[in-house]
């Protein structure tokens, strides 16, 4: 292992303790108390313990222990290692937090706010997990299993089970409104998903034109590390031949790429816009592969894509 690959494989696993916190926060001192379930296996584990008394991380690891066992016969290693590592972890933490969540009951008389505030914890963690290629396991395991026996979506297998969860609180709880928070849950928690995951890959592109186009481009090169495209162009109205640069860079790099063309050129014409899915050399892999007709135990796109994360 390279000293890149050892710094990637560290950062991962730092944010993935730190998304494992967030949903463990979210999870045990918003919803847990208040009795609002959640989607997955916590949902399940939320469901027994409210039935039966069993602390909700016993339950929760056993289930996972369980779909771990047969995720990595039928998935292998790769996709399992850093969920194993987040189950671990959330685990971990569920037990400690749990011990001290009746104890806070943060807004025992405002369901509404709680099933939100703890959606947007809940979602924003397993988003921040799955940008560095962990997961929560549970429905996301099954998901994948399925998926790869039949050709059905993962999003639709996922949210299946978490309604089949949702609904089944009813059973313990016995009070509609509170399986509607937890649908409430459910549809903010995928929508913080979507908005974490999204800011997360989101990259910028930028159209120079300048007559230090050369500098420009240097010194882009060697910090922020960004390679640049000469564009040969026309001026309409002056009628002059003039470089333009294309470049691809991170959000994050923006203020650096301004602050080296406003050094080096202010007068230089600069546009920048918002993408989101840049593949290719210094930013995401490509997710899909070209779909085969294959017998059970290949692998299809949407597992490639699961696969890859």
């Amino acid at each position: 292992m390279d000293k890149k690959t050892f710094y990637n494989e560290a950062r991962d696993y730092l944010m993935i303790t730190i998304a494992m916190m967030s949903y463990c926060m979210g999870w045990t001192i918003f919803l847990l108390p208040n009795s609002i379930t959640t989607g997955g296996v916590p949902g399940i584990a939320s469901i027994v313990y409210w039935g039966t008394g069993i602390p909700p991380q016993i339950t929760y690891f056993a289930i996972n222990a369980v779909l771990l066992v047969a995720a990595l016969k039928t998935l292998g290693l790769k996709f399992c290692i850093k969920t194993i590592y987040a189950v671990l972890v959330l685990t971990a933490l569920t037990s400690l937090f749990s011990s001290n969540a009746v104890s806070l009951h943060l807004l025992a008389d405002q369901p509404f706010m709680a099933s939100i505030i703890g959606a947007i914890f809940c979602g924003a963690g397993i988003g921040l997990g799955l940008s560095f290629n962990g997961s929560t396991g549970g429905t996301d395991i099954v998901a994948a299993i399925v998926n790869k026996y039949r050709d059905i979506s993962l999003g639709r297998v996922i949210m299946l089970c978490d309604i089949i969860i949702i609904t089944s609180s009813y059973i313990v709880l016995r009070n509609w409104e509170q399986v509607i928070y937890g649908y409430v849950v459910l549809i903010v928690s995928a929508f913080t998903v979507d908005q974490v995951v999204n800011s997360m890959r989101r990259s910028v592109q930028f159209f120079i034109i300048s007559d230090k186009y050369q500098e420009i481009a240097s010194r882009i090169a060697v910090f922020p590390h960004r390679g640049a495209t000469v564009i040969e162009a026309h001026g309409f109205y002056t009628g002059r031949e003039v470089k333009m640069l294309f470049i691809m860079a991170k959000r994050r790099e923006s203020n650096t790429i301004f602050s080296i063309i406003n050094e080096i050129d202010p007068n230089a014409f600069v546009t920048q816009t918002n993408v989101i899915g840049v593949y290719g050399e210094g930013f995401d892999k490509f997710k899909v592969k070209n779909k085969t007709h294959s017998h059970v135990g290949h692998i299809t796109p949407v597992q490639s894509a699961m696969l890859s994360k």
